[in-house]
């Protein structure tokens, strides 16, 4: 089995299904992953630890996807100096637009690449992720490549 290259972490288990977008593609470019459930605000001792660890263990990349008060991605963020992408989680009373926010508003120095809200998002999430394996990655280059050329067809 090949090591990971991405962690995906959610916040709650009902992100599953917006979650599932993100693992298609990633299954798609045969980039391993992993996927953990871990909540900023309920796990936070593990979900530092997720972060903390996840280059020691050979991630390049992470995606948060968040619903609420969305805080997972900045709580990733602060952790770790890997790429953090967030995908919003349209859940709540505001349609996602505070998730969105949160994420969005991040101080200066903990960056995080936010993107669409729900399934439109957590497939860019993979996509994004793709992109920056393939920086290093020929053989992802080309796969990518192919991808953007079908896109172009529909």
């Amino acid at each position: 089995m090949k090591k990971e290259k991405v962690l995906v972490i959610i916040g709650s288990k009902s992100d599953l299904e917006i979650v599932s977008e993100t693992e298609n593609l990633l299954k798609k470019f045969n980039i391993p992953f992993k996927t953990e459930v871990s909540s900023a605000h309920r796990n936070p001792e593990r979900t530092k630890n997720l972060a903390f660890e996840a280059e020691k263990k050979g991630i390049k990349v992470i995606i948060c996807v968040a619903g609420m008060s969305a805080h997972l991605p900045g709580v990733v963020a602060s952790w770790t100096n890997l790429p953090v992408i967030g995908v919003p989680v349209p859940n709540s009373a505001f349609k996602g637009i505070d998730s969105l926010l949160s994420m969005l508003q991040m101080p200066k120095g903990v960056p995080v690449a936010t993107l669409a809200l729900g399934k439109s998002g957590a497939k860019n999430s993979a996509i994004l992720a793709c992109q920056i394996l393939a920086l290093s990655d020929k053989r992802l280059k080309k796969k990518l490549e192919s991808f953007k050329k079908e896109l172009s067809r529909n």
